[in-house]
């Protein structure tokens, strides 16, 4: 793992997880964060490590695997902006702010498409996904 990095691992088909993705990329301040496919060989080595469901996004810091809402919001206090306002969410009880999660993750298809493949990104950005 990329130490001292935090390693987000998303749903490369997801179109709603890719933009995800090229947003944090963006507005990733410090170049903290790592990414990889969940499919990939290196997001099934690390679900399988940390025994998580993975279904759309996992946040791996500190080796410490965070999931569905616990990772989005700590994914955004780390980017630039307005983003990290939306850490104060996190007082909203977990089951309340994971059952809106869920619900978002479980339509991201229907709501935002799919791709046929993982987007792929470019020479310069591919220094920050993990094979």
């Amino acid at each position: 793992m990329a130490t001292g990095k935090g390693v987000v691992l998303f749903d490369g088909v997801c179109n709603l997880c890719n933009q995800s993705v090229q947003l944090i990329i963006k507005q990733d301040k410090q170049d903290y964060f790592r990414f990889a496919a969940l499919n990939s060989d290196y997001g099934r080595m690390m679900v399988s490590k940390y025994q998580v469901a993975a279904d759309s996004i996992v946040l791996i810091e500190n080796e410490q695997a965070y999931t569905q809402s616990d990772a989005a919001l700590r994914i955004a206090r780390r980017l630039k902006g307005l983003y990290p306002l939306l850490y104060a969410a996190i007082i909203i009880p977990k089951f309340i702010r994971d059952r809106v999660y869920r619900l978002i993750a479980r339509n991201r298809y229907r709501w935002f498409g799919k791709r046929q493949s993982c987007w792929m990104p470019s020479a310069q950005l591919s220094k920050k996904f993990l094979a």
